[in-house]
């Protein structure tokens, strides 16, 4: 199994895009599971991403935010000219992306969503998010990331 890409990898692989995947174990029920993926991988927790699939106004749209924090729904929604945003039910959120909970990438998805990236991640080298599979992490910059989500930026983590 780990030598099988993803969508998200083919994607990226696709557009010549520089990234390395890392394999982690870790249970998908662990508590504080962004923090442990983060030790496993032998990185600080504040570069390991995860993606939310939320709903604002109705519509699904995907935040990124570091494991470190909560992601802030009023920041999100003014991020995406919102009012209101809240986290998507799971079957709809697995539904849209084609990716389990525990390994939603916000790259690949079945149905490409709005993705709005937290915007600490442009201050570091590089950043980790699921690649589309639980146990399996892209490290990518933020800026391809950026550029292949056609993502937003903007202040979505509280602390």
């Amino acid at each position: 199994m780990a030598g099988q890409g993803t969508p998200a990898t083919a994607l990226l692989v696709k557009r010549g895009i520089a990234h390395r995947t890392h394999p982690y174990r870790v249970a998908p029920d662990a508590p504080n599971y962004g923090a442990l993926v983060a030790a496993t991988l032998g990185v600080p927790p504040e570069r390991v991403f995860k993606s939310l699939v939320t709903e604002v106004d109705g519509a699904l749209t995907v935040a990124v935010v570091p494991v470190t924090g909560e992601l802030d729904l009023k920041a999100l929604a003014a991020a995406v000219g919102g009012k209101r945003a809240a986290l998507a039910d799971r079957t709809v959120a697995e539904r849209a992306t084609g990716y389990v909970r525990g390994g939603i990438s916000p790259l690949g998805q079945r149905r490409r969503l709005p993705t709005v990236l937290d915007v600490s991640a442009l201050d570091l080298p590089t950043i980790y998010v699921s690649a589309g599979r639980r146990g399996l992490h892209l490290e990518l910059a933020a800026a391809d990331l950026v550029a292949l989500a056609e993502a937003r930026t903007a202040a979505l983590q509280t602390r």
